[in-house]
């Protein structure tokens, strides 16, 4: 398998393309060498900043788009790191979708039909808050909601949702085949860092908002649902839109691992501001002088 837009940013949270990955193995934590917290805030504004810049770049050349893809247990902190990660870049550059249950329209239409609308244009950023990969974990895990889709067949066992990354791929594959930059975040929180978010979330009343008792539910299913991100990490981690499993028990380390594959990835596409031909410049050195004589 070749790269198509870019060479994936190596990292020890890269998740391989040969279906290798184990979720068991994946850490929750920093590693040993994680550069110390106190270091971090300064390191993630250098990200954010060098961020903005490529921002303007992509936005000027108009060739590319990147699209973010954020997926993670309850209280892993994908909100609070795709807030950190573009706060201080151009909003106008910028676009985020919170994907939650299907609305009636969605069930309508094919899995992808949803995502597809949201996909960013040329010289965006386009964020999702979860994603078309929703359907291929919480339907694994509760079998019971595919009754709401309707579907016209259902292959038994293993079948559709083998059928359902097989789509997957392609339409990434796709996309990435005409200048979609992908990357895919799976923030990886333990379970007693989440009881103590959660815990947090209940204690406080600012924050009692973001709880809801079906977190508990899914937490009561937090090995069905591993077990289901592990398979589809595996079929779906490709050079032209890899995933990286990133270690979500400190936040701060987190936004600053994200922030930084994003602009290592985007330093690799080669941005620069378009230049003017001859022709251009002459009009431009006229105007100029126009301006100046006024």
């Amino acid at each position: 398998m070749q790269p198509i837009l870019f060479e994936p940013v190596a990292s020890p949270h890269r998740v391989p393309f040969d279906a290798s990955f184990r979720i068991a193995s994946a850490s929750t934590e920093p590693p040993a060498d994680a550069p110390p917290k106190s270091s971090r805030a300064a390191a993630l504004e250098a990200s954010v900043q060098r961020l903005d810049k490529l921002q303007h770049k992509l936005r000027a050349t108009d060739r590319h788009a990147v699209l973010l893809v954020f997926q993670a247990l309850d209280a892993a902190g994908k909100d609070g790191t795709i807030r950190a990660v573009l706060t201080g870049v151009d909003p106008a550059g910028c676009q985020v979708f919170a994907f939650k249950a299907p609305s009636l329209e969605e069930l309508d239409h094919d899995f992808l039909w949803r995502v597809q609308r949201a996909l960013p244009e040329r010289g965006r950023i386009g964020v999702w808050n979860r994603s078309h990969y929703e359907d291929v974990l919480v339907p694994r895990v509760d079998p019971r909601l595919l009754e709401a889709q309707r579907l016209p067949r259902q292959p038994e066992g293993e079948a559709l949702w083998t059928e359902r990354y097989e789509s997957i791929r392609d339409a990434e594959l796709h996309w990435a085949r005409n200048g979609l930059v992908i990357l895919k975040f799976f923030l990886h929180v333990s379970a007693d860092e989440q009881r103590r978010r959660f815990l947090e979330r209940l204690e406080d009343p600012d924050d009692n908002w973001k709880f809801s008792p079906g977190d508990l539910r899914v937490r009561e299913q937090r090995a069905a649902y591993l077990e289901a991100y592990e398979v589809a990490l595996n079929a779906t981690s490709r050079p032209w839109a890899p995933w990286y499993a990133i270690p979500a028990d400190s936040k701060s380390y987190m936004r600053c691992c994200v922030a930084q594959l994003i602009v290592d990835t985007l330093d690799r596409l080669g941005l620069a501001y378009p230049r003017l031909d001859a022709a251009a410049n002459a009009e431009l050195d006229a105007l100029r002088a126009a301006l100046r004589a006024e």
